[in-house]
């Protein structure tokens, strides 16, 4: 028993490394993105603290500051700082992915798979990159979709429903478990094989779409019913 335990845990390693190293390149998306993000905080704080300094400067042509006027500027220029740590953009829950337009699901999808990084075991971290590199080429194809198409549905069904299933799902298992093996999988394997799945399900959402085979995409979706049946049983 012991040794089968071993093999199982041997092998989740072994896809787990496969994996990670597939889609190490794509990392550089994700500092893109923190670079980004980082830049449009600072441009927001220097805008605030500029237009702090002009308006002191112009109230002092009127009548001088004085010494309660200056500590009045310099308590604004302390916060102005905190543009520089409240996030551009907001915070994105499941449910609210849920209901969500169909047409701003990718951007919602990214942000919220941006936000569950630190909790998530760092093989799975490239794949996140990927899945959101998938996610920026498929949006501009839901802007000609109709929401109530087939396909339409079997989208939702998997960015609104079988990914946040599957991320929720490990993090419901307790950390010093998730690298042990759990009916017959570990749970750290579990989760990279699906996020690549969902990636590799999106990246064909998209070429499917591209062709305008949207009955293909349905039906070749509806078996994710049965793949990410798994996910909902990852945290049972």
């Amino acid at each position: 028993m012991a040794s089968e335990v071993d093999d199982l845990i041997q092998r989740s390693n072994e896809l787990i490394a496969r994996t990670s190293a597939r889609y190490r390149s794509v990392s550089a998306r994700g500092r893109a993105h923190k670079r980004q993000d980082l830049m449009t905080r600072l441009k927001r704080m220097i805008l605030a603290a500029a237009l702090v300094i002009v308006g002191a400067f112009v109230a002092g042509l009127i009548q001088p500051l004085g010494a309660t006027g200056l500590i009045i500027v310099m308590g604004l220029l302390l916060a102005c700082l905190i543009f520089a740590f409240l996030p551009t953009t907001p915070s994105v829950t499941p449910a609210r992915l849920a209901e969500t337009d169909l047409k701003g699901l990718p951007l919602k999808t990214e942000i919220w798979l941006e936000s569950q990084r630190k909790a998530l075991p760092a093989p799975a971290v490239p794949i996140l990159d990927a899945i959101g590199n998938r996610l920026e080429t498929l949006a501009p194809q839901l802007d000609r979709l109709d929401p109530r198409e087939p396909a339409a549905v079997e989208i939702r069904r998997l960015l609104s429903d079988h990914l946040p299933e599957l991320v929720t799902g490990y993090q419901s298992i307790p950390a010093p478990l998730r690298n042990q093996p759990r009916n017959g999988r570990v749970p750290d394997a579990q989760l990279v094989e699906g996020l690549s799945v969902i990636e590799q399900e999106i990246g064909t959402m998209t070429e499917q779409l591209a062709s305008g085979d949207l009955d293909k995409l349905a039906a070749h979706n509806r078996y994710l019913e049965i793949k990410y049946q798994e996910a909902k049983e990852l945290g049972d």
